[in-house]
C-alpha cells in the first residue's frame, strides 16, 4: 500500500512505513542497475530470515546514505530516541561512557532501518549478553592496490587449509566490496584480547610460509604488491559487514556467503551477487552446519604453537 509518496509494508505483527519508496539510493549507468529504496526495503524483507540469525542478540553500526550512493555516508552507532520503542537497543561501555546500539532481532528492525537508508549493517562479533566475549573471528582478506581476485582466492584457500590442520571450522563470505572474509566460530569463552591475538598468530604463521604473497603490515606503503590479511576486527567495539548486507556500490552488491566450493568458480569476485540474486545464493544455506560449532581456542592454540617459526 502506498501514497503521498509513503508506502507501508507489514513485517509480522507490525507495519513499517517507506518514505519515498521511488527515492534511488543506486543510480545506474556504466553496466550498473539502477534501485531504489523500495527496491532495497523489498531485499531486506526477503533475505530477512537468512540473514536476522546473524543479526540477532548483537550490537550494530549503521552505515547510512539518506541521499544514495553518491550523496554524504554517516557512520551511526547511536540509536536515537526518535526510533519506534520496539527496536532493541543495548548500551555497551566504551572509553568515557557509553554508547546505545541498536539491536535488529526482527524483519520489522530490518524494514525500518532500511527506510532510514542504512545500507549496510556492521555488526559486533559478540552478542548483548556477553558483550566483552566474542563468538565469531574474522579474517578480512583484500588484495593490494590494483591486485586481482586470484590473490584473494589464493589466500583463502591458505587460511582454509591452516585452520583445517588446526582443527578450526571456516566459513567463506564475499565482501561485497573487494575482497572474502574468512569466519570462525568460537565458543564465546575468550576475550578480545585473546581472540585477536590468537588471529594475528595465524596470520603471521602463513605470512612466515609465504612471504612473498602475504603480509600483515597494516601500513599500506609496507605491503607492496603482498594480500593483506586484516585481523583488526577481532577487537572490542570493532564491527565487521553482516552477512546478507548491502554494500554501498554501484548495483548494490551484497556481502553474501559462499560455500567452499565456489571459491573455484571463475566467475566469482567480492561483487558476485547483489539484492538482484542473493536471495538465491541464500536459499543454498551455504553454512549450514557449521556455525553453531564454536569451538575453544585453547587446542587450536596448542597446535598453532608447534606451527609457529621460532
Amino acid at each position: 500500500m502506498s501514497g503521498d509518496g509513503v508506502r507501508t509494508v507489514r513485517a509480522g505483527r507490525r507495519t513499517v512505513e517507506v518514505h519515498r519508496p521511488d527515492k534511488v539510493l543506486f543510480p545506474g549507468g556504466d553496466g550498473a542497475k539502477e534501485y531504489t529504496k523500495g527496491d532495497l526495503v523489498d531485499y531486506y524483507r526477503a533475505v530477512a530470515p537468512f540473514m536476522l540469525p546473524h543479526l540477532r542478540g548483537r550490537p550494530l553500526m549503521l552505515e547510512r546514505h539518506p541521499d544514495g550512493i553518491d550523496g554524504p555516508r554517516f557512520m551511526q552507532k547511536n540509536a536515537p530516541d526518535s526510533y519506534p520503542e520496539w527496536i532493541d537497543r543495548v548500551e555497551v561501555a566504551k572509553e568515557g561512557g557509553t554508547v546505545c546500539h541498536p539491536v535488529c532481532d526482527d524483519t520489522a528492525t530490518l524494514l525500518y532501518l532500511a527506510d532510514q537508508a542504512a545500507l549496510t549493517l556492521h555488526r559486533w562479533l559478540s552478542r548483548t549478553g556477553r558483550v566483552d566475549r566474542p563468538d565469531r573471528l574474522v579474517f578480512d582478506l583484500d588484495p593490494a592496490d590494483g591486485g586481482d581476485f586470484a590473490a584473494v582466492r589464493e589466500a583463502a584457500w591458505l587460511l582454509g587449509e591452516l585452520l583445517d590442520e588446526l582443527r578450526l571450522p571456516s566459513v567463506l563470505m564475499t565482501t561485497g566490496s573487494r575482497g572474502l572474509h574468512v569466519v570462525v566460530p568460537v565458543n564465546g569463552h575468550h576475550d578480545f584480547d585473546e581472540v585477536r591475538a590468537f588471529a594475528k598468530d595465524v596470520a603471521d604463521t602463513l605470512v612466515a610460509g609465504h612471504p612473498d604473497r602475504l603480509t600483515t603490515a597494516a601500513r599500506k606503503k609496507e605491503r607492496g604488491d603482498r594480500l593483506y590479511l586484516d585481523v583488526q576486527r577481532n577487537g572490542y567495539a570493532q564491527t565487521a559487514v553482516a552477512p546478507y548486507t548491502v554494500r554501498a556500490k554501484p548495483g548494490a552488491p551484497v556481502a553474501t556467503p559462499i560455500a567452499w566450493t565456489q571459491l573455484d568458480d571463475p566467475g566469482l569476485d567480492a561483487r558476485r551477487w547483489t539484492i538482484a540474486d542473493a536471495v538465491e545464493q541464500a536459499r543454498t544455506n551455504p553454512w549450514a552446519g557449521t556455525m553453531g560449532k564454536g569451538r575453544a581456542l585453547g587446542p587450536a592454540r596448542r597446535r598453532l604453537n608447534a606451527l609457529m617459526p621460532s
